[in-house]
């Protein structure tokens, strides 16, 4: 399955990896697993690869080899750090600590002593990638927020101070967003315990209800007017 950003573009992954063996076996274990692998053999290109890329074509993370020919690993890590914020798993042919507290402590996210495996290391890769992804952004909350064991109605958050029969109404409404309900059905659900009560009462608790939610809300007006038919509620 293909790795997508949030721009539906595969996520590039930087190899910086002087052996050329190791590097396309990472590149084809990344590209089989829907990775766009991209390859410098130098500390120097990675460096400029990661500072004079468009945004857009960035690479989202970086593997970094500590034992490269012009410079130390750890010095491109410093140096990158002080630029982008991409996250960098390091590849070592050690593994003393001193050596992995070291390339943490200048900003690398991971740690990897050869000889690995490939498919280990796209899997730590992933891991990194979803830790550090923002959030995925909540969906809109709906404008009303019905609460029927307190009998509340919550509008944008806030709860509404109602009486039993705008409750009732509200309710009505909201069980059915977008259905026109006319006077005849809203007595029915609403006042079947006051079977004397006047249509026209429909109309005046409708327009206190208007009035309470114009209070919290004073550019929104939801429940919508249907001439000699009834009333509706618009997007609840």
């Amino acid at each position: 399955m293909t790795t997508m950003n949030a721009k539906c573009m595969p996520v590039t992954i930087l190899i910086v990896e002087d052996e050329l063996a190791i590097a396309d076996s990472i590149a084809y274990a990344l590209r089989t697993d829907g990775f766009v692998a991209r390859h410098v053999t130098l500390g120097a290109q990675a460096l400029q690869a990661m500072h004079g890329a468009d945004p857009a074509d960035l690479p989202a993370l970086v593997v970094l080899d500590v034992g490269l020919p012009d410079m130390n690993g750890f010095e491109v890590c410093r140096q990158l750090r002080q630029f982008c914020n991409a996250p960098v798993i390091f590849l070592t042919a050690r593994s003393d600590e001193i050596d992995r507290i070291v390339g943490l402590e200048i900003g690398a996210d991971d740690y990897v002593t050869k000889p690995f495996s490939p498919r280990e290391l796209v899997a730590r890769i992933r891991v990194v990638l979803r830790r550090l992804a923002p959030p995925a952004a909540a969906a809109p909350a709906g404008r009303f927020d019905i609460r029927t064991p307190q009998a509340r109605i919550l509008y944008r958050g806030q709860v509404l101070d109602l009486t039993r029969y705008e409750y009732l109404l509200l309710k009505a409404l909201c069980e059915r967003p977008g259905h026109v309900l006319s006077r005849a059905q809203l007595m029915d659900r609403v006042w079947a315990d006051s079977p004397d009560t006047l249509e026209r009462t429909v109309d005046a608790h409708v327009k206190s209800l208007r009035a309470k939610l114009r209070q919290v809300d004073p550019g929104d007006d939801p429940i919508q007017t249907h001439r000699g038919m009834g009333y509706s509620l618009a997007g609840a």
